[in-house]
Protein backbone atom coordinates (compact mmCIF):
# COMPACT_ATOMS: atom_id res chain seq x y z
CA UNK A 1 0.00 0.00 0.00
CA UNK A 2 3.08 2.71 1.04
CA UNK A 3 4.01 1.82 -2.58
CA UNK A 4 0.49 2.78 -4.28
CA UNK A 5 0.18 6.05 -1.63
CA UNK A 6 3.84 7.13 -3.46
CA UNK A 7 1.52 8.84 -6.34
CA UNK A 8 0.53 11.55 -3.83
CA UNK A 9 4.29 12.58 -3.32
CA UNK A 10 6.50 14.97 -5.39
CA UNK A 11 8.63 12.64 -7.56
CA UNK A 12 11.89 13.83 -5.32
CA UNK A 13 10.40 12.07 -2.42
CA UNK A 14 8.83 8.94 -4.09
CA UNK A 15 10.22 5.38 -2.46
CA UNK A 16 12.32 3.34 -5.12
CA UNK A 17 10.65 0.79 -6.52
CA UNK A 18 12.98 -0.94 -8.97
CA UNK A 19 16.51 -0.45 -10.07
CA UNK A 20 18.55 -1.48 -13.54
CA UNK A 21 22.22 -1.84 -11.74
CA UNK A 22 25.03 -1.67 -14.76
CA UNK A 23 22.70 -4.24 -17.18
CA UNK A 24 24.00 -5.25 -20.23
CA UNK A 25 22.47 -7.34 -22.85
CA UNK A 26 24.28 -8.63 -25.92
CA UNK A 27 22.61 -10.98 -28.74
CA UNK A 28 24.50 -13.48 -30.90
CA UNK A 29 27.55 -13.19 -28.79
CA UNK A 30 28.04 -9.94 -30.47
CA UNK A 31 25.10 -7.35 -30.82
CA UNK A 32 25.71 -4.81 -27.86
CA UNK A 33 21.91 -3.98 -27.00
CA UNK A 34 22.69 -2.53 -23.34
CA UNK A 35 25.96 -1.54 -21.83
CA UNK A 36 26.21 -0.45 -18.28
CA UNK A 37 22.87 1.01 -17.80
CA UNK A 38 21.75 1.84 -14.87
CA UNK A 39 17.79 3.53 -13.94
CA UNK A 40 16.15 3.92 -10.61
CA UNK A 41 12.61 3.89 -10.53
CA UNK A 42 10.87 5.46 -8.26
CA UNK A 43 6.83 4.61 -6.93
CA UNK A 44 4.41 6.43 -8.78
CA UNK A 45 6.86 7.62 -11.40
CA UNK A 46 5.51 8.61 -14.86
CA UNK A 47 9.27 7.61 -16.58
CA UNK A 48 9.39 7.74 -20.01
CA UNK A 49 12.39 6.18 -22.04
CA UNK A 50 13.34 8.66 -24.82
CA UNK A 51 15.66 7.64 -28.03
CA UNK A 52 16.13 6.66 -31.39
CA UNK A 53 14.90 3.53 -32.99
CA UNK A 54 17.46 0.76 -32.18
CA UNK A 55 18.92 2.18 -28.75
CA UNK A 56 17.85 -0.70 -26.50
CA UNK A 57 14.49 1.12 -25.07
CA UNK A 58 12.53 -2.49 -25.60
CA UNK A 59 15.41 -4.44 -24.72
CA UNK A 60 15.14 -2.75 -21.11
CA UNK A 61 11.47 -3.25 -20.77
CA UNK A 62 11.50 -6.94 -21.46
CA UNK A 63 14.61 -7.23 -19.10
CA UNK A 64 12.29 -5.31 -16.35
CA UNK A 65 9.39 -7.85 -17.56
CA UNK A 66 11.65 -10.63 -17.53
CA UNK A 67 10.73 -11.74 -21.08
CA UNK A 68 14.46 -11.84 -21.16
CA UNK A 69 17.49 -12.12 -19.42
CA UNK A 70 20.52 -9.91 -18.63
CA UNK A 71 24.14 -10.61 -20.05
CA UNK A 72 25.43 -8.70 -16.98
CA UNK A 73 23.71 -6.67 -14.12
CA UNK A 74 20.66 -7.17 -12.56
CA UNK A 75 17.08 -5.67 -11.73
CA UNK A 76 16.31 -4.55 -8.05
CA UNK A 77 12.81 -4.75 -6.99
CA UNK A 78 12.04 -2.99 -3.49
CA UNK A 79 9.57 -6.13 -2.79
CA UNK A 80 10.39 -9.56 -1.88
CA UNK A 81 13.53 -9.15 -4.45
CA UNK A 82 11.29 -9.73 -7.92
CA UNK A 83 8.13 -9.35 -9.01
CA UNK A 84 4.81 -11.59 -8.56
CA UNK A 85 2.36 -12.53 -11.06
CA UNK A 86 0.49 -9.83 -10.95
CA UNK A 87 2.50 -6.84 -9.97
CA UNK A 88 3.27 -6.30 -13.73
CA UNK A 89 1.17 -5.14 -16.71
CA UNK A 90 2.94 -4.90 -19.93
CA UNK A 91 1.35 -3.51 -23.43
CA UNK A 92 3.14 -3.57 -26.69
CA UNK A 93 2.28 -1.56 -29.52
CA UNK A 94 0.81 -4.09 -31.28
CA UNK A 95 -2.50 -4.78 -29.03
CA UNK A 96 -1.73 -8.70 -29.72
CA UNK A 97 -5.38 -9.34 -28.73
CA UNK A 98 -6.88 -13.05 -29.40
CA UNK A 99 -9.07 -12.49 -32.25
CA UNK A 100 -11.61 -15.03 -31.43
CA UNK A 101 -12.16 -13.90 -27.83
CA UNK A 102 -14.22 -11.29 -27.09
CA UNK A 103 -13.09 -7.27 -25.70
CA UNK A 104 -14.69 -8.92 -22.08
CA UNK A 105 -12.63 -12.43 -22.80
CA UNK A 106 -9.67 -10.74 -23.64
CA UNK A 107 -9.26 -8.82 -20.85
CA UNK A 108 -10.30 -11.57 -18.78
CA UNK A 109 -6.47 -13.37 -20.09
CA UNK A 110 -4.63 -12.33 -16.89
CA UNK A 111 -6.79 -13.57 -14.76
CA UNK A 112 -7.29 -16.86 -16.73
CA UNK A 113 -3.16 -17.81 -16.80
CA UNK A 114 -3.73 -17.51 -13.15
CA UNK A 115 -6.47 -19.90 -13.12
CA UNK A 116 -9.46 -17.19 -12.43
CA UNK A 117 -13.12 -18.47 -13.87
CA UNK A 118 -14.60 -15.35 -15.67
CA UNK A 119 -17.49 -15.59 -13.62
CA UNK A 120 -15.26 -15.00 -10.45
CA UNK A 121 -13.73 -11.87 -12.04
CA UNK A 122 -16.35 -10.52 -14.03
CA UNK A 123 -16.60 -7.51 -11.83
CA UNK A 124 -13.42 -6.41 -11.89
CA UNK A 125 -13.64 -7.41 -15.92
CA UNK A 126 -16.74 -4.91 -16.45
CA UNK A 127 -14.64 -1.95 -13.97
CA UNK A 128 -11.46 -1.68 -16.09
CA UNK A 129 -13.93 -1.65 -19.31
CA UNK A 130 -15.50 1.11 -18.01
CA UNK A 131 -12.35 2.96 -16.89
CA UNK A 132 -10.98 2.76 -20.64
CA UNK A 133 -14.58 3.84 -21.91
CA UNK A 134 -15.86 0.32 -23.78
CA UNK A 135 -18.12 -0.46 -21.28
CA UNK A 136 -20.63 -0.83 -24.70
CA UNK A 137 -18.30 -3.23 -26.54
CA UNK A 138 -17.69 -6.00 -24.04
CA UNK A 139 -19.54 -8.52 -26.32
CA UNK A 140 -17.48 -7.23 -29.17
CA UNK A 141 -14.75 -8.46 -31.31
CA UNK A 142 -11.32 -7.30 -32.31
CA UNK A 143 -12.24 -6.98 -35.73
CA UNK A 144 -14.59 -4.54 -34.81
CA UNK A 145 -12.88 -2.20 -33.04
CA UNK A 146 -10.90 0.93 -34.36
CA UNK A 147 -7.25 0.38 -33.71
CA UNK A 148 -7.45 3.49 -31.05
CA UNK A 149 -10.11 1.11 -29.10
CA UNK A 150 -7.94 -2.22 -30.25
CA UNK A 151 -5.17 -0.25 -27.63
CA UNK A 152 -7.69 0.70 -24.88
CA UNK A 153 -8.69 -3.01 -24.85
CA UNK A 154 -4.73 -3.81 -24.40
CA UNK A 155 -4.57 -1.16 -21.61
CA UNK A 156 -7.55 -2.96 -20.02
CA UNK A 157 -5.77 -6.15 -19.68
CA UNK A 158 -2.38 -5.02 -18.77
CA UNK A 159 -4.51 -2.63 -15.64
CA UNK A 160 -6.91 -5.84 -14.66
CA UNK A 161 -5.10 -7.21 -12.18
CA UNK A 162 -4.68 -3.87 -10.00
CA UNK A 163 -0.32 -3.89 -11.06
CA UNK A 164 2.16 -1.58 -9.22
CA UNK A 165 4.21 -1.53 -12.76
CA UNK A 166 2.50 -0.85 -16.18
CA UNK A 167 5.58 -1.02 -18.65
CA UNK A 168 4.32 0.56 -22.16
CA UNK A 169 6.49 -0.09 -25.50
CA UNK A 170 5.48 2.60 -27.56
CA UNK A 171 1.54 2.03 -27.55
CA UNK A 172 0.50 4.47 -29.72
CA UNK A 173 2.91 4.76 -32.18
CA UNK A 174 0.98 3.52 -34.83
CA UNK A 175 -2.10 5.23 -34.47
CA UNK A 176 -3.13 8.58 -35.86
CA UNK A 177 -2.17 12.05 -34.34
CA UNK A 178 -5.83 13.01 -32.89
CA UNK A 179 -6.42 9.30 -31.55
CA UNK A 180 -2.93 9.30 -29.79
CA UNK A 181 -3.61 12.91 -28.26
CA UNK A 182 -6.43 11.43 -26.81
CA UNK A 183 -5.32 8.33 -25.58
CA UNK A 184 -2.15 10.72 -24.07
CA UNK A 185 -5.05 12.58 -22.15
CA UNK A 186 -6.46 9.44 -20.92
CA UNK A 187 -3.60 7.37 -20.14
CA UNK A 188 -2.51 10.33 -17.42
CA UNK A 189 -6.29 10.17 -16.43
CA UNK A 190 -6.19 6.36 -15.77
CA UNK A 191 -2.51 6.43 -14.20
CA UNK A 192 -4.17 8.93 -11.72
CA UNK A 193 -7.32 6.51 -10.38
CA UNK A 194 -5.52 3.33 -10.21
CA UNK A 195 -2.18 5.05 -8.84
CA UNK A 196 0.50 3.01 -10.82
CA UNK A 197 3.97 3.18 -11.90
CA UNK A 198 4.08 3.53 -15.22
CA UNK A 199 7.62 2.76 -18.00
CA UNK A 200 6.49 4.14 -21.51
CA UNK A 201 9.02 3.85 -24.34
CA UNK A 202 8.39 6.44 -26.94
CA UNK A 203 10.75 8.01 -29.31
CA UNK A 204 8.74 10.54 -29.59
CA UNK A 205 9.83 13.94 -27.93
CA UNK A 206 6.22 15.76 -27.54
CA UNK A 207 4.59 12.51 -26.08
CA UNK A 208 7.61 12.05 -23.55
CA UNK A 209 7.19 15.85 -22.12
CA UNK A 210 3.41 15.13 -21.81
CA UNK A 211 3.22 12.09 -20.15
CA UNK A 212 6.48 12.18 -17.74
CA UNK A 213 7.17 13.15 -14.51
CA UNK A 214 11.16 12.29 -15.38
CA UNK A 215 12.65 11.12 -19.01
CA UNK A 216 15.57 9.08 -19.16
CA UNK A 217 17.28 10.19 -22.51
CA UNK A 218 19.10 6.74 -24.38
CA UNK A 219 21.65 6.73 -26.79
CA UNK A 220 22.46 4.07 -28.67
CA UNK A 221 25.58 1.55 -30.01
CA UNK A 222 26.09 0.74 -26.66
CA UNK A 223 22.37 1.48 -25.50
CA UNK A 224 22.64 3.11 -22.31
CA UNK A 225 20.95 6.11 -20.41
CA UNK A 226 22.95 9.07 -21.00
CA UNK A 227 20.98 12.10 -18.99
CA UNK A 228 17.49 12.61 -17.40
CA UNK A 229 15.29 15.15 -17.33
CA UNK A 230 12.66 16.53 -15.48
CA UNK A 231 9.34 17.27 -16.28
CA UNK A 232 8.35 20.23 -14.37
CA UNK A 233 4.77 20.73 -15.01
CA UNK A 234 2.02 20.14 -13.21
CA UNK A 235 -0.48 17.20 -13.34
CA UNK A 236 -3.64 16.38 -14.62
CA UNK A 237 -2.54 18.06 -17.92
CA UNK A 238 -4.64 18.23 -20.92
CA UNK A 239 -5.14 20.40 -24.23
CA UNK A 240 -4.34 23.71 -22.02
CA UNK A 241 -0.56 22.77 -21.28
CA UNK A 242 -0.08 21.03 -25.14
CA UNK A 243 -0.36 24.23 -26.30
CA UNK A 244 1.35 26.50 -23.43
CA UNK A 245 4.51 28.16 -23.59
CA UNK A 246 6.11 26.23 -21.41
CA UNK A 247 5.34 22.94 -23.01
CA UNK A 248 7.18 24.08 -25.75
CA UNK A 249 10.14 25.23 -23.73
CA UNK A 250 10.45 21.29 -22.23
CA UNK A 251 10.07 20.16 -25.71
CA UNK A 252 13.16 22.06 -26.73
CA UNK A 253 15.07 21.02 -23.74
CA UNK A 254 14.15 17.63 -24.08
CA UNK A 255 14.95 17.39 -28.21
CA UNK A 256 18.62 19.40 -27.59
CA UNK A 257 18.95 16.63 -24.86
CA UNK A 258 17.96 13.51 -27.58
CA UNK A 259 20.42 15.73 -29.94
CA UNK A 260 23.32 15.49 -28.06
CA UNK A 261 22.72 11.95 -26.89
CA UNK A 262 22.58 10.57 -30.27
CA UNK A 263 26.09 12.93 -31.23
CA UNK A 264 23.91 15.21 -33.85
CA UNK A 265 26.02 18.84 -34.45
CA UNK A 266 23.29 21.51 -32.21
Amino acid sequence: MALRLAKTLPPEMRPPLLRLASVDKMFNGDVVALKNMTLQVNAGDFLSLLGPSGCGKSTALRIIADLIRPTRGRVEWAWAGRHERGDLGVVFQDPTLMPWATVAHNVWLPFRLAGKSFASVKGDVLRVLRLVGLEEFINAYPRELSGGMRMRVSIARAIVTSPRLILMDEPFAALDEITRHKLNNDLLTLKQQIGCTVIFVTHSVFESVFLSDRIAVMAARPGRVVTELKVDAPTPRGEAFRTSPDYAAQARHASHALRDAMGEPA
